[in-house]
């Protein structure tokens, strides 16, 4: 540790100067992770790292992370005319790949399209919800695993319909 701080001041002093030193409350989280030590900057870390606007989410296996939540309340996913009986639709919330489906007359379910397997687009199938890069297949109602390598469900997006639009709720 002894040799790992005399390079830290080694490198310092070859910096030439700056014009100022900013106020104690503007430290950078560099020079607090170095004033710090190691233990306590592993967790300053961990605590600044993650943490988007308003989309949680679920890492599958292979890394892949799926949205659980994603537009504001309200926000207008797909007309229900769009999306077959018995089948599904591909839809962007907020950017991200969905799979808006009827499993039946009048009921309509969301579900993230990122399959939990590696992180393919999973794409609206015969009566199912298909992956096509390992053949995972998901239940049109519940996003259930069918079969394949996907270690779980895909995350719901909570939709309604309003009118003839679905939208999140």
């Amino acid at each position: 540790m002894r040799t790992s701080t005399t390079q830290v001041t080694s490198a310092h002093a070859a910096t030439p100067p700056q014009a100022a030193t900013p106020p104690h409350d503007l430290l950078s989280r560099r020079s607090l992770l170095v004033s710090a030590g190691t233990g306590a900057g592993a967790l300053v870390l961990a605590a600044c790292s993650g943490g988007g606007g308003g989309t949680a989410g679920t890492t599958g296996e292979g890394g892949a992370t799926s949205a659980t939540s994603a537009a504001p309340s309200g926000t207008v996913v797909t007309a229900t005319g769009d999306v077959p009986v018995g089948g599904a639709v591909s839809v962007q919330v907020d950017g991200a790949p969905y799979l808006v489906t009827q499993p039946e007359e009048g009921t309509f379910e969301a579900f993230s399209a990122i399959c939990t397997h590696q992180g393919c687009t999973v794409a609206p199938g015969d009566g199912e919800l298909d992956c096509p890069c390992h053949g995972s297949r998901f239940d049109l109602s519940t996003g259930d695993v069918l079969g394949g390598p996907a270690p779980s469900p895909l995350p719901r997006l909570a939709v309604t319909v309003s009118g003839t639009d679905v939208v999140t709720t």
